[in-house]
């Protein structure tokens, strides 16, 4: 469709009648879910942009917000949708929850569908990629708050932690037990976290004198297995392992333990992340925690407190940076300077 799509096109790619479509989208009629869906649909299909859409939304308050996240499989973002969901029961609204599958299309389409459920304000934990469409012209009326990566130059209030200083700690930890070859297990991907808790790796090796040995990929368990199995061979293979998150720490520790490797005997390891089981494993895994409650306690807030002000998203953004810390477990084994 070369022209802009229009109310009538959606109408007749959802089977329904334009002022069905108007009742959807203002929400000033009771209409069937599946229906409503199909409208919907309809939308995001033809990207249609209501002129006024803007100013419609902001009349009244629908006291709803929306999360968007990269999925609910990772334990990380489960957990935040269930603190700031919980943050928002507790001031009488109600969560509509989506998800990007890190594909920032399939984020903006339902900031979109967000916007026209009325929803009064937007948590996001932001889809991997350098370009986000969150600050497209469209979503500039609609108070955004993003988790664990910001957008831009922090164009949006916005709660992270100290990725930086987490790594230092966990490559501190391996040197100060004695090791010189530390392997980074990493993803390709250009995740704000991730870049800086690589490039806080290679910073920490550097100032020990130290060689870094970066091991991209590993987005599956078997590319992760083939990788640490290749590693291993070599003469000088790594003493100890550093995981950039919870998903390659758990990945390496599977893929140690079916190749015959023992932690910590035949190699250290440590966790950028803490879940669920890590106290539980032998050896109990040592991590780096963040405060992901507080993360995502903290940002509700915030978005509810532009709210309370009536403070569109592009008024003076803040950053809140939270710290992290280094629980030691066993997967590193005794300290030398506390060996008898």
């Amino acid at each position: 469709m070369s022209r802009p799509a229009r109310m009538r096109d959606v109408a007749a790619l959802a089977g329904v009648g334009t002022m069905t479509v108007s009742r959807v989208i203002n929400g000033t009629a009771h209409v069937t879910e599946e229906t409503s869906k199909r409208v919907f649909d309809a939308i995001a299909i033809l990207k249609y942009r209501p002129n006024q859409i803007a100013r419609s939304l902001r009349v009244q308050r629908s006291h709803q917000i929306g999360i968007i996240l990269p999925n609910l499989q990772d334990s990380f973002f489960a957990t935040c949708a269930e603190a700031a969901s919980l943050v928002a029961k507790e001031r009488g609204y109600s969560v509509n929850i989506a998800m990007s599958y890190e594909d920032p299309d399939a984020e903006f389409n339902e900031a979109m569908m967000m916007m026209l459920r009325q929803v009064d304000g937007l948590i996001v934990i932001p889809a991997a990629g350098l370009e986000s469409q969150l600050t497209a012209p469209e979503l500039k009326t609609i108070p955004i708050v993003t988790l664990d990566r910001p957008v831009g130059k922090n164009q949006f209030d916005s709660v992270v932690v100290q990725n930086a200083n987490g790594a230092r700690l966990a490559v501190q930890h391996l040197i100060d037990h004695g090791h010189s070859r530390i392997a980074y297990l990493g993803l390709t991907t250009p995740l704000y976290t991730l870049r800086a808790r690589q490039a806080s790796y290679r910073q920490a090796m550097s100032s020990a004198g130290l060689e870094s040995q970066i091991i991209p990929g590993n987005y599956s368990l078997a590319e992760t297995t083939e990788a640490i199995r290749d590693l291993m061979s070599q003469p000088a293979a790594p003493t100890a392992f550093f995981c950039s998150n919870g998903l390659m720490t758990r990945y390496a520790l599977h893929a140690l333990s079916a190749i015959g490797i023992e932690v910590p005997d035949a190699v250290a390891l440590v966790g950028f992340d803490d879940f669920e089981t890590a106290d539980l494993l032998k050896p109990a895994v040592t991590v780096v925690r963040q405060p992901t409650t507080q993360m995502a306690r903290i940002g509700a807030e915030m978005l509810f407190a532009r709210l309370a002000k009536q403070q569109p998203a592009a008024s003076t953004p803040r950053k809140v940076t939270l710290p992290v810390e280094l629980v030691v477990r066993q997967s590193c084994g005794p300290h030398p300077k506390r060996k008898r």
